[in-house]
């Protein structure tokens, strides 16, 4: 099914717009979710607001949104105040620089969309990318859109262009908060570790090569609890062998045991190229009419 655009805008930068049409790069509907059922009679239940003074249900016409700055004090905002303060909508994503794709960390990236041109955006759309792919630079701007303002970056891809929603720094807890010990490692333990990753390097990288394992274990349940089969729950598996604390034992033994995975692979591919050999009984029986014709014909 063909996608479909979730909104429409224009990139900025210059005295240079282009038309592009929006389109969600990820989907949340695979993520399975459970209601919360009475266990007695499985009705689905309710969620109330309750008073915490009173212990009373409190309507929804008679909440109001509030900020607590101190503890158990709070400052009231009514709807209208909230709705003055939000961003403006815009139509437009405003870039204000260009900086190479690698200066942007991962960890900020959030939320992706793919872009596409729109009427009239075709020739701009393909010259920006273009433009971006040869000076691997991507571009970092500004959109605004239900109430909030974010950070955008807008990078290239092999078909195409994504805007990729960026945090703001201060939702990005900076690894200097994490208590991490200074360690020498010796050269023998490094390069036994480069070889292991050399073992398992690859030059491209297929998501369609890893499986939602779990969601698969989870949706089978489900159809087996809908037609009404009774699940059988499985033993939950040892703990792998013992630990070792040995560094260079442990590098060693995991380059040992690639490497023999690769030799199995590989015996196992000549195995099936070759014809199956005979039993040697079962060559022997087929062989002894031959032979006995040969003697009579002599």
């Amino acid at each position: 099914m063909a996608a479909r655009s979730i909104a429409s805008l224009s990139i900025s930068f210059g005295l240079v717009s282009i038309p592009v049409k929006l389109y969600s790069a990820t989907e949340a509907s695979h993520k399975i979710s459970f209601n919360l059922l009475h266990k007695g009679c499985g009705s689905r239940l309710k969620q109330q607001m309750i008073c915490a003074l009173e212990g009373v249900p409190v309507a929804r016409e008679d909440m109001v949104k509030g900020y607590e700055f101190a503890k158990d004090q709070y400052v009231e905002f009514t709807s209208e105040e909230l709705k003055a303060l939000e961003e403006a909508g815009s139509h437009a994503a405003d870039i204000s620089e260009f900086v190479p794709i690698s200066a942007v960390d991962p960890v900020y990236f959030d939320k992706a969309y793919y872009l596409a041109p729109d009427k009239g955006g075709a020739k701009p759309y393909a010259l920006f990318a273009k433009a971006l792919r040869t000076s691997k630079r991507c571009a970092i701007g500004r959109w605004a859109t239900r109430g909030k303002q974010y950070i955008v970056m807008i990078r290239p891809v092999e078909d195409g262009l994504v805007m990729q929603q960026l945090l703001y720094a201060n939702e990005v807890r900076p690894i200097s908060e994490i208590d991490i010990a200074t360690t020498d490692v010796r050269d023998a333990e490094l390069k036994l570790a480069q070889q292991l990753i050399d073992q398992q390097s690859s030059s491209t990288w297929d998501p369609r090569e890893y499986k939602d394992e779990v969601g698969a274990r989870i949706e089978a349940a489900v159809q087996q609890k809908v037609e009404g089969h009774q699940i059988t729950l499985a033993e939950e598996p040892e703990q792998g062998g013992a630990q070792i604390i040995d560094l260079m034992e442990a590098l060693r033994a995991s380059l040992e045991r690639k490497g023999g995975a690769a030799a199995a692979r590989g015996a196992a591919a000549k195995t099936a190229a070759k014809p199956a050999r005979k039993p040697a009984k079962r060559a022997e029986a087929e062989a002894a009419p031959k032979r006995k014709a040969a003697r009579k014909a002599k």
